[in-house]
């Protein structure tokens, strides 16, 4: 019997077609899922990555809120050009805390991977109220309410408990600390802006938004722009990988 023969068997009948096509997939799966079992972890461990901060947590769900995931990514490949643009290709340590990750598909504007300490707050601000006022082609809308709206500070706690439960190691102290993290940070004068920064190593505290009172969304969603980047010093990261 010819190959051609014993393969009018899958065209003919179309059961045993499609448990030909269940195998070959649950094989497959097999091959690629198996030695992820054996591994200890799937993402090289990089210095200087931590979990965010309440407030910068606060932004990011601000962040995936409104959407600004669908035209800005947070993924540089490892292309010339997107290098040269946007600065160090993206490791997969820096997506290791996001539930879900922000690598995005689309750009309508730049990918924003290393957007953290780019610019000034008060450039964040009045583009996000206004970006026409920055870039006057810009088709993003403006978010001024964001100025006016004061974080919701409900459930801040809850959020870092369950955060950890799917692998984020924020610790007990952090955890008691969720609420007073997240104002501290707002506010450089605050007593307890000491403690915080030593939970929370490279985090910066200052009023983001310019406003006195209570941190608002415009607060957090700053704080989280400015993060972006900033974590990883890839001198360092550059030289180690040139010794090898």
């Amino acid at each position: 019997m010819s190959f051609w023969t014993r393969h009018q068997i899958f065209e003919k009948n179309s059961i045993i077609l499609i448990v030909g096509i269940l195998a070959v997939v649950a094989i497959g799966g097999l091959v690629e899922i198996t030695p992820l079992f054996y591994l200890k972890s799937t993402i090289e461990k990089v210095d200087g990555i931590r979990p965010y901060t309440p407030l910068e947590l606060t932004g990011r769900n601000i962040y995936v809120r409104e959407g600004c995931y669908l035209c800005h990514s947070q993924m540089i490949r490892p292309l010339r050009d997107e290098v040269e643009r946007y600065g160090h290709f993206s490791l997969a340590a820096e997506s290791m805390y996001d539930h879900p990750f922000q690598w995005g598909s689309k750009r309508t504007g730049p990918d924003l991977a290393r957007v953290g300490a780019k610019y000034s707050d008060e450039w964040h601000v009045t583009h996000l109220t206004n970006p026409r006022a920055i870039v006057p082609q810009s088709v993003m809308p403006g978010y001024p309410f964001l100025a006016e709206t004061e974080v919701d500070i409900a459930g801040m706690e809850g959020h870092l408990r369950t955060s950890r439960t799917v692998g984020v190691p924020y610790s007990d102290d952090q955890i008691a600390n969720a609420v007073a993290d997240l104002k501290a940070q707002a506010d450089p004068d605050n007593p307890g802006v000491d403690a915080f920064t030593k939970r929370y190593p490279k985090a910066v505290a200052r009023n983001f938004d310019g406003k006195a009172g209570l941190p608002t969304e415009m607060d957090a969603l700053v704080a989280y722009l400015q993060m972006l980047g900033t974590l990883v010093d890839f001198k360092l990261y550059n030289e180690k990988a040139n010794l090898r």
